[in-house]
């Protein structure tokens, strides 16, 4: 007898999935979350689901109007895809059948978003069990596009075809993966270019929509579908929707990047063609026309073919870059608003930026590529917490504000950049013309778009428009003085395009007209009435002060005094790219930073601010890493401001661990926000450094919980970027308070040895499990050069980790380093256990070393070396003459250091035994 819904439990989940989504009464809502977490572990939990998913209309016995219906199926949906996504392996087949016989009803249904839902939920199904898992569904899908019996309605073949997009987007390598001799996408991509030819637009769109997923990428597939694919888009440049011709303009696009040769003979058209959409009336048309641009432009070869259009092409580019009325009324005009606090949603969410990963020649490397100043960057989204299809369709919403989302004006404006730096001068001299015309133009909107314009092209044109800058600079720093804030603010963002010219000039009277007004200008515009321009003028600086470095260093009184009046006035938005300011000054000016009158100035202000910020506020993330910058800057100046944000930082760890222990138990708690625990992990590593070495011994020895503790149980947390900040913090203990951290190393070393093992490391996140990786190799180093022969236990292993790492060329060269450093050290008091294997891993050790920068680090691993080859000379036959080229290389350096001068010795004694046995 087929399954049916005891009428009582339909009634009570109904009841719970309306008040789940419910955003007027919170108790009714959590309480419905709660019933929904114990329901969840009834069998027939997902029969009832999919039961109240698929019913188009109230089952009999369930009273609800038809605006709670659809609240009751959305509910319903969500929680079903999130068990699918959760327990999908615990699904009985009953269930699962039921499942398979509700979604293609779904997808035929009224309403646009329960079709959507039943696209999320398909997709699920099929990333979690794989194509074999549903085999029919796909097969099904393709009918119901192409309608080939004739009686699929208009709402089922878009339903079908928006699932096949989604499941295309989210399971892309499955599809393009050999299933019993067969590709999946070999089959499905001719009848995805087909479905191009559908009388219905949305069938177009979402075709189009599926088949860019695999425009860029080289799959057998689209190698032998190209052609009759170019033929479609071709053919559907004209269609009369706008929808399609975004998706041919994001094809176009794409096939610039994986197949060029068949963009190239098309070139000519294919300009008039992207020029005329990127003049379209529909914003987001436009804005993926002009995309096309920037692709072209970015790409090795196939910008030079654009050669002959550049002067079709930045007309435009210019006439898309001046703020259309739209905008405008959006912007909301002139306004003095820095008195208003700042609401919530205006507060652009922060992360935590990934921690550095430490090098072998003994610095770090960002793992954070953004600089600072880029007006038309992409705005980081935040759609990735969204699960696909819970929001349907959602974009940035014509009521955004045009500052915060990518706009047909930034991509404009990008492109230009990108052309600047390809052709050069002839992008100036083409824009010069405009720029005479409109950067002195009574209307606002003209002078600000020429302003965009001349810094858009200040780094590819810089040599061309340095001889105008003597003009150009005065003139840009009156426009900072401009009424309309919008052009105050485009006016920093260009001087700091141009800071790089200004900080170069080494005669003092050009310095004294040039770069001190440019510094001075934008520093004021750090406390100009206007919150957006304070934005603006505190980016351009930290803009100028990377550009500058130490040449600041004369002027750091005047401008941390400004930083500490910001301090004060500043509402919370414009709080995060102050810290930024202040670490970038810290991190050019360093030790500098430690005068006593410039201590006295800066810290108070920076430490009334942390105080005033609570543990669970996300400014910590930002407040926490200028400090660390600031730590590193001051040394041991730091001392007095050290016990009590020490304190505080092991005492946010402590608690992130706790909340974490506290989900593992009850799920239905908050996830605590793992970025507490880097940022955190990332100042204690900077005080450890910065501090003399007592002091610092002294923090950890105090600590309370147990600072090692809390660090093991960092190294073993399942997110990359907390274990990858925990070894940086574990490599820093070894090198300075390594009497504390030595009784904690029995605990410690298994931890490790595990982390170091390659298979540990997910596909899925292999890059940041290299991260982790190198700071373990980094670390284990650190802690050999200390332990010395007490590594004894743990050699055999840590060897075989290590030379996994040097013998697999998919490892990058950093981590690579960082394993032949850490190997090398191993032999400092560990020769004897290690020279046996000499001949087996002495030529990777030298090939890997041999990119290594000199460092001390370098020294101390081939001190280790050099005493294995000691133990075992005549294992060194084969690489006798790698080993007399890299000493060689390191007698032609200039040595000043104890460690590489006792190397120097240790070549000497060694080179001599073995031209001895010689």
């Amino acid at each position: 007898m087929a399954w049916q819904p005891s009428p009582d439990s339909l009634s009570t989940l109904a009841a719970c999935l309306k008040d789940s989504l419910s955003g007027f009464d919170k108790s009714a809502q959590k309480q419905a979350e709660l019933m929904l977490t114990q329901a969840k572990s009834s069998p027939d939990i997902n029969n009832y689901l999919v039961y109240l998913f698929s019913s188009p209309d109230p089952p009999s016995g369930l009273q609800c109007s038809a605006e709670d219906y659809f609240l009751i199926r959305s509910s319903a949906a969500i929680m079903l895809k999130n068990n699918i996504k959760t327990s999908s392996k615990s699904i009985p087949e009953s269930s699962l059948a039921l499942i398979k016989m509700g979604i293609p009803m779904c997808l035929q249904d009224k309403n646009a978003q329960i079709r959507n839902y039943a696209g999320v939920i398909a997709t699920e199904m099929i990333r979690r069990g794989g194509i074999m898992s549903w085999p029919e569904l796909l097969p099904e899908l393709l009918k119901m596009i192409g309608n080939e019996t004739g009686q699929v309605t208009n709402e089922g073949q878009e339903g079908a075809m928006a699932a096949m997009a989604k499941i295309c987007e989210d399971n892309t390598k499955m599809l393009e993966r050999e299933l019993n001799g067969e590709r999946p996408l070999n089959f499905i991509l001719p009848k995805l270019i087909q479905a191009t030819k559908s009388p219905l637009p949305k069938v177009r769109a979402y075709a189009l929509t599926a088949i860019n997923v695999f425009t860029a990428r080289k799959s057998q597939a689209m190698l032998n579908s190209i052609d009759d694919l170019l033929q479609h888009l071709f053919a559907l440049s004209s269609d009369a929707n706008n929808d399609v011709r975004r998706q041919v303009c994001r094809a176009f696009s794409q096939l610039v990047e994986s197949r060029p040769d068949k963009i190239q003979p098309h070139l000519p058209g294919l300009v008039d063609y992207i020029i005329m959409q990127q003049k379209s009336d529909d914003e987001d048309l436009a804005t993926d026309a002009a995309e096309f641009w920037l692709t072209v432009g970015e790409h090795e070869h196939l910008w030079h073919s654009l050669t002959p259009y550049i002067s079709k092409i930045i007309p435009v580019l210019l006439e898309c870059m001046v703020y259309s009325a739209e905008d405008i009324a959006l912007l909301g005009g002139a306004s003095d608003d820095e008195d208003e606090e700042d609401l919530e949603q205006d507060i652009k969410p922060q992360f935590a930026k990934k921690s550095a990963t430490r090098q072998a020649n003994g610095g770090e490397g960002s793992a954070d590529p953004a600089q600072n100043g880029n007006a038309y960057e992409k705005l980081a989204s935040m759609d990735d917490d969204l699960e696909e299809g819970e929001i349907e369709d959602f974009e940035d919403g014509d009521d955004a504000n045009p500052d915060e989302r990518w706009t047909l004006r930034k991509c404009s404006a990008a492109a230009l950049d990108v052309f600047a730096r390809d052709f050069r001068d002839p992008v100036f001299e083409s824009i010069l013309p405009y720029l005479t015309k409109n950067l002195k133009h009574q209307d606002w909107p003209y002078r600000e778009a020429a302003v965009l314009a001349l810094g858009a092209v200040a780094e590819g044109c810089l040599n061309v428009v340095t001889p105008h800058l003597p003009e150009l600079v005065p003139y840009l720093i009156s426009l900072l003085n401009d009424p309309e804030p919008v052009v105050r603010q485009i006016t920093c963002w260009t001087l700091g395009r141009y800071s790089s010219w200004a900080a170069d000039l080494t005669d003092p009277t050009q310095k004294q007209l040039y770069f001190e007004p440019m510094m001075e200008g934008i520093l004021t515009k750090m406390l100009d009435p206007n919150k957006k321009v304070q934005e603006a003028g505190a980016s351009a600086f930290a803009n100028l002060e990377e550009k500058a470095g130490k040449r600041l260093e004369p002027y750091s009184l005047p401008i941390i005094q400004q930083y500490v009046r910001c301090f004060k006035k500043y509402k919370d938005r414009n709080m995060y790219i102050l810290y930024d300011c202040v670490q970038t000054l810290a991190e050019h000016i360093g030790p500098v930073l430690a005068r006593p009158e410039l201590v006295n100035e800066l810290m108070p202000a920076l430490i009334e601010r942390y105080n005033k910020v609570s543990d669970q506020s996300r400014e910590l993330f930002p407040l926490l890493e200028c400090l660390s910058y600031v730590a590193m800057a001051l040394n041991d100046a730091f001392t007095p401001y050290a016990q009590p944000i020490f304190i505080r930082c092991v005492n946010i760890i402590h608690q992130n661990l706790e909340a974490s222990l506290a989900l593992a138990n009850d799920p239905t708690l908050d996830a605590p926000d793992k970025d507490f625990l880097v940022t955190s992990l990332d100042l204690l590593s900077a005080i450890i450094q910065a501090l003399d070495p007592a002091k610092s011994s002294v923090l950890v020895q105090k600590s309370q919980p147990a600072f090692f503790e809390l660090l093991t149980l960092c190294m073993e947390d399942p997110t990359d970027e907390v274990r990858q900040s925990a070894y940086a913090v574990l490599g820093d203990c070894a090198k300075y308070v390594f009497e504390q951290l030595q009784p904690s190393l029995p605990n410690i070393f298994p931890i490790l040895l595990r982390q170091l093992d390659l298979d540990s490391i997910l596909d899925e996140d292999i890059d940041g499990g290299f991260g982790v990786v190198n700071n373990a190799c980094w670390s284990a180093g650190e802690i050999a050069l200390q332990h010395k022969s007490n590594m004894a236990p743990y050699v055999p292993e840590l060897f075989q980790r290590f030379m996994e790492i040097i013998t697999n060329p998919g490892i990058p060269k950093g981590v690579t380093e960082n394993a032949a450093v850490a190997l090398g050290r191993l032999g400092i008091g560990n020769a004897d256990l290690l020279a046996p294997e000499l001949a087996n891993f002495a030529e990777d050790f030298l090939d890997s070393m041999d990119e290594v920068d000199p460092s001390d680090e370098k020294a101390t691993a081939f001190r280790g070396f050099t005493a294995i080859v000691e133990k075992n000379p005549m294992a060194m036959e084969k690489s006798l003459l790698h080993f007399f080229t890299s000493i060689a290389r390191y007698r032609d350096l200039k040595l000043r250091s104890e460690t590489k001068s006792g190397l120097h010795e240790d070549f000497q004694k060694v080179s001599n035994l073995i031209l001895g046995y010689k």
